[in-house]
């Protein structure tokens, strides 16, 4: 999928899925859930055990829907940047950002999305090519860094993650955000192998997202 492809996808989508298996199976079936209740943006976390597995078992799953995307996440190197490529990876997350690991991003054009949280941050990533920044961690910042950023910086594309809710999402939004990324909040009430809880709870986000863009 060519970058422009990915990028385009991220923003129509809106929802970042954070998905962290406590093995391949479950991480592999967290995703399906996720998918089917409509969010479309898969990040893996690089902290699920093989990964790497979890991403081509993901990509060979949707190889023939185009709607989705699958990521990596929690990359931080580029040796992991370079597995997840060669898994398939639409995309790249990482909680910080690596100037190798953006260039290698740019090599293979895969869309990089680092995490930053200051100006000087956001302005490095920038220069190294990154397209979406991941403000992280969001519950530490708030909302209003948002509108802060876009004022010296109204060009930069922020997706933030952690603390985003169902009750602060459209305060994000407000404040300019491409796109938010949903972690814990996806796997709320899931015990065992009752994975139709996360489909629930995607399906809660997404109505929420369309609440907020009059879809």
């Amino acid at each position: 999928m060519k970058k422009v492809q990915v990028l385009s996808k991220l923003q129509q989508c809106g929802l970042v899925a954070v998905i962290r298996g406590n093995s391949k199976e479950d991480g592999v079936n967290i995703s399906k859930a996720t998918v089917a209740g409509d969010i479309k943006a898969i990040e893996v976390a690089y902290t699920t055990p093989n990964a790497s597995g979890v991403i081509e078992d993901l990509v060979q799953e949707y190889k023939e829907d185009d709607s989705v995307v699958i990521g990596a996440g929690t990359v931080l190197d580029v040796t992991t940047a370079r597995l997840a490529i060669l898994s398939g990876a639409d995309f790249i997350v990482s909680p910080s950002f690596a100037a190798d690991v953006a260039q290698i991003c740019n090599l293979y054009q895969i869309p990089y999305l680092p995490g930053c949280m200051s100006i000087t941050e956001i302005n490095t990533a920038l220069a190294y090519g990154v397209d979406i920044i991941k403000v992280f961690p969001g519950d530490i910042v708030g909302p209003r860094f948002i509108k802060d950023v876009k004022g010296p910086l109204p060009h930069v594309n922020l997706m933030p993650t952690g603390g985003v809710s169902l009750d602060n999402m459209q305060e994000w939004f407000d404040n300019g955000v491409l796109a938010v990324g949903i972690g814990s909040n996806l796997t709320k009430g899931l015990t065992g192998d009752n994975y139709d809880v996360v489909t629930e709870n995607a399906q809660t986000y997404v109505k929420k997202l369309y609440e907020i863009r009059g879809n």
